[in-house]
């Protein structure tokens, strides 16, 4: 009998690498679907329509971002979650040479 030249994967290995690119991509479509919420209420439909499509697309939003994250892994999602938190936006990053002073 012959082995399996591919071992399988253990929990400790990366994963595969069409995840993490498909989570990447969820959470970065997921910003321009997030801003089309703040465009719908300048449109000229009724309230109702527009209170709809408004929610529809906040919950699209949250959806495809916390599903990329869940498919790109914890420390991916988690650096991508940093970059899109205003708090981090204009504070100076360290680096090796700032702290070797």
């Amino acid at each position: 009998m012959q082995e399996d030249p591919k071992p399988e994967m253990n929990s400790t290995q990366k994963p595969k690498s069409w995840q993490m690119k498909t989570g990447v991509i969820s959470m970065v479509v997921s910003i321009p679907v997030f801003l089309l919420a703040f465009l719908i209420p300048f449109l000229d439909f009724e309230a109702k329509i527009k209170v709809t499509v408004t929610t529809a697309l906040l919950i699209a939003a949250e959806i495809l971002f916390w599903g990329g994250g869940l498919l790109a892994g914890k420390e991916l999602f988690t650096k991508y979650k940093s970059y899109f938190n205003p708090k981090n936006w204009f504070s100076k990053k360290k680096t090796d040479r700032d702290t070797d002073d």
